[in-house]
């Protein structure tokens, strides 16, 4: 054995060490949580509601959970996004693009914000409308490959993405609670009731 090992034990040996360690110093660097545990538990902090989904078959069921759940069977969906209008096609959903006659919004989002537990959208979801002009409920579908560890991640990528025309109205959402529990950091901003409706796509 060498010297050095003899001294200092193999690196192997205290590598081992230290995972069984449960104790870490106070100057120790933060063990980094992976992104999407991260926006998750910021997500939660928020007050926002989450679903994990694996499939399409998941969301859909899930959107039907959450109607039920809410009792909105006979209220009227506000659906602004194409995309989304295509692909909940078959969910016997009754759709409005009149935000008086609405009760929740169905929508997608730019991209999902780590770092906070925030939701970037833009015009390409809610066109030039301001979010309390929108219903308090929103029921939001994304994809674990949106979650960014940023905002400015999240703008660079709206900006790569969209080269001939960078959508406008860019805002971030970031309390999901009524507006009892709201305090002063909040002050301001449009609390919604927000579900995350999230499949895997990695």
């Amino acid at each position: 054995m060498s010297l050095f090992r003899k001294i200092f034990g193999s690196k192997s040996d205290s590598s081992q060490e230290e995972l069984k360690s449960n104790d870490r110093g106070k100057y120790m660097p933060e063990i980094k949580l992976p992104i999407d545990e991260r926006f998750t538990i910021n997500f939660k902090a928020n007050g926002g509601k989450f679903l994990y989904c694996e499939d399409l078959n998941e969301i859909f069921q899930n959107l039907g959970n959450i109607i039920d759940e809410n009792k909105w069977n006979d209220k009227k969906t506000l659906l602004l996004d194409d995309n989304l209008k295509e692909k909940f096609k078959n969910s016997n959903l009754q759709t409005t693009t009149k935000i008086s006659d609405s009760t929740f919004l169905l929508t997608t989002c730019e991209n999902l914000i780590a770092n906070d537990g925030s939701l970037l959208i833009s015009s390409k979801q809610i066109y030039e409308k301001k979010l309390p002009e929108l219903p308090v409920n929103f029921i939001v579908f994304a994809t674990t490959s949106q979650i960014v560890e940023n905002i400015g991640e999240g703008l660079r990528g709206i900006k790569s993405k969209n080269r001939q025309k960078i959508p406008t109205n860019i805002t971030a959402i970031k309390h999901f609670k009524s507006e009892d529990d709201k305090d002063f950091l909040s002050y301001g901003s449009s609390a919604k009731n927000l579900y995350l409706l999230l499949l895997e796509d990695l």
